[in-house]
């Protein structure tokens, strides 16, 4: 048990330690996520470019974006701030002389392990909670976005259509952005009842009302020109119309701006998504897949089974029109017979089919060769058929299945993963502040080169598993585990080490072996 004296030491040690860690962890997450909105925006950036979006809508975007992705930018965070706290110590003998004091590594390390717990539940809490809504708006901004129109730009000598029914060309804009020359405007809202219709001005204006809400276009010295479809018959008995020349000195054109305003689409339309759903909803999701697995293979299995009784072992001799007709007559006498009439014979019973064969049975190699040859082609073609639909049915449950069965794969790993992610938080904190400690270098070089390899590794790590969890090859709980099952016991090697003192790898035995070749090889030329 430790004196009082020695508890204000202890936690002036906690808060050196702590205040130390914060401030490179809050400048690491920002970078990561920096970073990691910047790929995903690279991703998405085709679908907002020309949209005319405000920057607002922009800024929305991109923290509902930040929000997603804050459970994959707090691992890289911890690994970064530990071996930059760890290794500023060490590098300005703090650590070794709290070592010296009789302070284990693990002590001094306390209360950065009740942080990264921290750290590990605000991310699960972050998975299971904030990213599905985060995802929900992301997504139906996006969708918005998408189905935009692409902001109003006239530009010179470039048809543009934008505008719902019209094409309009300028030739030339001059510098003040009103003022515009040799303009041609197409309409195309009667083409049932015209032709053509098309207006062509030397000048005009076209500016943009003060609400906001409406395109304006003046246009002086011009001519419409109209071609009705042709509806009446001329002299000749032919079709067809005047052509319509109108000059104008002025004409204004006005459109609505509606079309080109957002609009929000409901967000109940993408919620059935993965990336949308919490824990507790996965797991429903989940149950519903298997439980449709399990509807599709039995739906197959009884079709198969009806399949199986619809094929007609035997002919059925009641189809026969001849038999028909002998069972039709011996019911009409049985009907009319009266006591005293000759007793009736015995009931005819239909005949089953009899096949001639032109030799013995043991002579033929295959049943179908005792079929005469039109019958054989028959049933071949009747097989065949049958084999047919059976194998589509087949095809199409089994790729009902399949769909299932890599949606419940692909679920299950993304709820496994939000575990995965809050649980390597705790891990990167063991694997940054041994390695802080180990190449005692503080700083933002060497100590971003060391996190970026174990991160770069975790992320192989998490693609490949997710890749053998969609493969069937890993169940999802062990797909999304195994980066962090594989981390931890590097985390523990380099605790060991940290804790020991000694350097991460020993370098004595390398360098005896490279001196004994040599030797070896000195020797061998020399003897030469």
């Amino acid at each position: 048990m430790k004196s009082g004296s020695d508890l204000p030491a202890m936690k002036k040690i906690d808060k050196l330690v702590l205040t130390s860690f914060l401030g490179p962890f809050i400048v690491s997450f920002a970078i990561a996520l920096f970073v990691l909105i910047m790929q995903f925006l690279w991703l998405y950036i085709d679908d907002m470019a020309g949209k005319g979006i405000s920057i607002f809508i922009l800024m929305e975007v991109i923290g509902y974006m930040s929000i997603s992705i804050f459970p994959m930018a707090l691992p890289i965070a911890v690994l970064i701030s530990s071996v930059m706290v760890m290794g500023n110590l060490a590098e300005r003998y703090e650590l070794s002389s709290m070592k010296s004091a009789g302070v284990s590594l693990l002590r001094i390390m306390r209360s950065l392990m009740v942080v990264s717990v921290a750290i590990g539940i605000f991310s699960y809490v972050c998975s299971d909670y904030l990213s599905p809504l985060a995802n929900l708006k992301f997504k139906s901004r996006l969708y918005d976005i998408r189905k935009q129109k692409p902001a109003l730009a006239i530009e010179e000598g470039v048809f543009n259509d934008d505008f719902r029914q019209f094409i309009i060309r300028v030739g030339k804009k001059e510098r003040d952005g009103e003022t515009i020359r040799d303009v041609f405007i197409e309409d195309q809202s009667q083409l049932g009842r015209l032709r053509l219709s098309e207006i062509m001005a030397d000048s005009g204006q076209m500016f943009t009302t003060k609400d906001g809400r409406f395109f304006v276009m003046n246009l002086f010295s011009g001519a419409q020109y109209q071609e009705p479809n042709p509806t009446r018959l001329r002299s000749d008995g032919s079709t067809g119309a005047p052509f319509i020349r109108l000059s104008f000195q002025s004409w204004t054109k006005v459109w609505e701006l509606s079309e080109f305003e957002m609009s929000r689409t409901d967000e109940d339309r993408f919620k059935g998504q993965r990336s949308m759903q919490t824990i507790k909803e996965m797991r429903q999701t989940i149950d519903s897949l298997y439980r449709e697995i399990w509807e599709q293979r039995r739906d197959l299995a009884e079709e198969m089974l009806a399949t199986l009784r619809r094929l007609e072992r035997e002919p059925d001799p009641k189809n026969d029109p001849v038999e028909q007709e002998r069972l039709r007559q011996d019911s009409i006498l049985r009907a009319n017979w009266k006591p005293g009439d000759p007793p009736l014979p015995e009931p005819i019973k239909p005949d089953l089919p009899r096949q001639i064969l032109d030799k013995p049975l043991a002579e033929y190699s295959q049943w179908l060769e005792t079929f005469e040859p039109h019958r054989r082609k028959a049933l071949l073609q009747d097989a065949l058929v049958q084999i047919r639909l059976t194998k589509a049915v087949v095809e199409r449950r089994s790729d009902q299945v399949e769909y299932r069965r890599k949606e419940a794969a692909k679920t299950g790993y993304e709820l496994y993963a939000k575990y995965s992610f809050a649980i390597v938080c705790v891990i990167f904190l063991f694997i940054g502040g041994p390695m802080g400690a180990i190449i005692r270098k503080g700083g933002f070089g060497y100590p971003i080169l060391v996190s970026i390899i174990f991160f770069v590794t975790f992320i192989m790590l998490t693609i490949m598993c997710r890749k053998l969890a969609e493969a069937y090859i890993l169940t999802p709980f062990w797909a999304a585990m195994t980066p962090a099952v594989v981390l931890a016991p590097v985390s523990a090697f380099l605790m060991w080490r940290a804790l020991n003192d000694a350097a991460m790898f020993s370098t004595d035995r390398l360098d005896r072996f490279a001196l004994q070749v040599r030797r070896y090889l000195e020797k061998r030329l020399l003897g030469s």
